[in-house]
């Protein structure tokens, strides 16, 4: 089959061309939170950066709303090549049989099932996938794993991980060692990279079948796959508001790649 390339500013990237000869743009459905606007009027957001830098990596985001009906789930998922998984507020511990935590906020339990559904069908149909945040947490969740609900106070000797108010969204705020024989390594192009922290949650059981694959200097899961998957990684910094940093770059690239060779 003929391929066009496209060349980028991290590699050059073999995307499919359709049946007319024109570039398979993938498309790639993103999450999203609901909240309201200045005027008290219900809305659903999702910030830029997740949009600019998928487009910057040759995909045609487009967002997922909440409220849909099963049928127009599966609608949707028949049209997508990827999903991105975004940060936002916490899922409610329902879910990973805990109980609530006085600091747990901005539960939408209606995103946490639209989400789990996602991510069970991405799973199951080898539809690449990609979380951030709150996305890795979620999909550890719905695979069977657990998180603490705060981290500072439900784990002992971590370290800061809440570089929000007062911080830049790109301020690096600690190191995270990647496994050498990873996927994430790979993309990365190193073992070691500086990031931003923006959570106080985090990965506590490592759900079946997932790999943990980086890990903060105190020890916590920064990031993990699923091995044998055509795209299946999270991360729990924000790649998104790094994108002046080649390997940040890197990763969404990857994963566009992969959804461009979607079937």
């Amino acid at each position: 089959m003929l391929r066009l390339f496209v060349v980028s500013t991290i590699r050059i990237t073999p995307y499919p061309l359709n049946m007319e000869g024109s570039l398979a743009i993938p498309i790639i459905g993103l999450t999203t939170s609901r909240t309201r606007n200045r005027s008290k009027l219900p809305q659903f957001c999702m910030g830029e950066s997740y949009t600019s830098s998928l487009v910057k990596a040759g995909a045609c985001p487009v967002i997922i709303p909440l409220g849909l009906s099963d049928e127009a789930v599966e609608a949707l998922l028949s049209r997508l090549d990827g999903i991105l998984f975004t940060g936002g507020g916490d899922v409610h511990p329902q879910y990973y049989n805990s109980s609530l935590h006085p600091l747990v906020s901005e539960i939408d339990t209606d995103r946490d099932q639209l989400e789990i559904r996602l991510i069970d069908r991405a799973v199951q149909a080898g539809l690449p996938f990609l979380g951030i945040c709150r996305g890795i947490q979620v999909i550890n969740i719905s695979l069977g794993g657990t998180l603490y609900e705060d981290l500072l106070d439900q784990r002992p000797n971590s370290t800061e991980h809440q570089f929000s108010s007062g911080y830049p969204r790109d301020y690096l705020a600690h190191p995270v060692q990647v496994h050498d024989n990873s996927r994430l390594a790979r993309i990365l192009g190193s073992t070691k990279v500086e990031v931003n922290s923006l959570h106080h949650q985090g990965i506590n059981r490592l759900a079946p079948g997932l790999q943990a694959t980086a890990l903060a200097p105190d020890g916590l899961v920064e990031a993990l796959e699923l091995p044998d998957h055509p795209f299946g990684l999270a991360v729990q910094w924000h790649p998104e508001c790094l994108q002046a940093y080649p390997s940040m770059q890197a990763l969404f690239h990857a994963f566009v790649q992969a959804a461009a060779k979607a079937p």
